[in-house]
């Protein structure tokens, strides 16, 4: 499966993700690519997520009501007991991999959001929603994020092309 302009676009407006404490550089690309086909979603939406999550590698934020979001896709420490389960690990192993290994914070977000889709019947836009919140304001205010997020790629993705297309040819 090959990443569209989108995609590649979204890439490179994220925050640096793509460095772990170590010098290498994380596979950002294969790891938004593996979860989303897992999971059967397409990977430009785990990467909208991305963005619109706003959220780093290390990155613990916290919330109003006592709990934190942490890394990239910002997993609520709500789920953490829950993700621990899936990938039948300790809930403070499972913390520190939220916190601190792109692909395995990127793996939890994207199976967080196949559990919200399927919660929702299959409804694709709710179960975004729902990735957020079930209250329906929260859910409503989310997804607005998400539109404006997703037309914002667009706009410069077609904008990127559009100056490919006018730069002169090299000899």
């Amino acid at each position: 499966m090959r990443l569209g302009p989108i995609v590649a676009l979204t890439l490179a407006l994220l925050p640096t993700l793509g460095r772990a404490a170590a010098p290498a550089p994380v596979p950002v690309a294969g790891c938004i690519e593996s979860a989303a086909k897992v999971y059967h979603l397409p990977p430009a939406v785990v990467l909208i997520l991305l963005s619109v999550e706003g959220g780093a590698l290390g990155q613990v934020s916290p919330n109003t009501n006592n709990t934190v979001d942490i890394g990239p896709m910002q997993v609520n420490t709500i789920w953490v007991p829950v993700v621990a389960s899936h990938w039948r690990a300790t809930p403070a192993d499972t913390y520190a991999a939220l916190r601190d290994n792109f692909c395995a914070n990127v793996e939890a977000g994207t199976w967080i959001l196949r559990q919200a889709i399927d919660q929702a019947h299959g409804d694709f836009w709710e179960g975004v929603g729902f990735y957020h919140s079930h209250n329906p304001g929260y859910k409503a205010d989310y997804l607005r994020k998400v539109l404006r997020q997703t037309l914002r790629l667009q706009a410069q993705a077609l904008h990127q092309r559009a100056s490919k297309q006018s730069l002169p040819a090299r000899s």
